[in-house]
C-alpha cells in the first residue's frame, strides 16, 4: 500500500474524528498529523486482519484518548477576554454546534457517533471500539436523539 494514498484516502475522516473529540480545529489536525506519523511508522506490521480504515480509526481514537488524558492532567489557561485569536477558521455555526455537542459526550460515544457520521457500518464500528453490533446500534440511536434534543434548543435560541 502506498502511503500517499492512504493518507489522501482518509485524512478529512480522521480529522473529523478528532474534531468530534476535542472541538478545537488546531488540535484535530495536530491529532490527525500524529495518527499519521503512527500509520506511517506501524504500516509494514498492518496484517490487513481488518480494513485500513478500521486500523487507522482505531489508531486515531486511542491517540485522541490519550490527548484527553493528558488534558486532565494539565490546568487550561485560556486567553484574556479583550485578545482575540488571528486567523480562526471560518465553520458554518450549525457545524460549530454539531462538534460542541459531540465534544460534550462521553468519550466512546464522541468516537461512535464520528465514526458513523463518516458512513462506517456499524459492524466496523464495533470492532473499532470492541462492543456488540447492537450495542452500537443502540448507541447511535440514542445519541441521535440526545444531539436531536439539543439542536432543537438550539433552533429556539436563533
Amino acid at each position: 500500500m502506498v502511503f500517499e494514498h492512504i493518507y489522501q484516502n482518509h485524512w478529512q475522516k480522521v480529522f473529523r474524528l478528532c474534531m468530534g473529540y476535542v472541538n478545537d480545529v488546531d488540535l484535530a489536525k495536530d491529532l490527525a498529523q500524529e495518527t499519521f506519523v503512527i500509520v506511517l511508522n506501524k504500516l509494514p506490521e498492518f496484517r490487513s486482519e481488518s480494513k485500513i480504515g478500521t486500523w487507522i480509526f482505531r489508531i486515531a481514537s486511542n491517540n485522541c484518548l490519550r490527548q484527553i488524558e493528558r488534558q486532565k492532567r494539565y490546568r487550561k489557561v485560556q486567553l484574556p477576554k479583550h485578545v482575540t485569536e488571528e486567523n480562526e477558521p471560518e465553520i458554518e455555526s450549525e457545524i460549530a454546534f454539531l462538534y460542541k455537542c459531540i465534544s460534550e459526550l462521553k468519550e466512546v460515544d464522541r468516537i461512535i457517533i464520528s465514526l458513523e457520521l463518516e458512513n462506517i457500518h456499524q459492524e466496523e464500528i464495533a470492532n473499532i471500539v470492541g462492543l456488540s453490533n447492537s450495542n452500537v446500534r443502540v448507541r447511535i440511536h440514542r445519541i441521535k436523539e440526545k444531539l436531536q434534543a439539543k439542536f432543537k434548543n438550539y433552533e429556539r435560541k436563533i
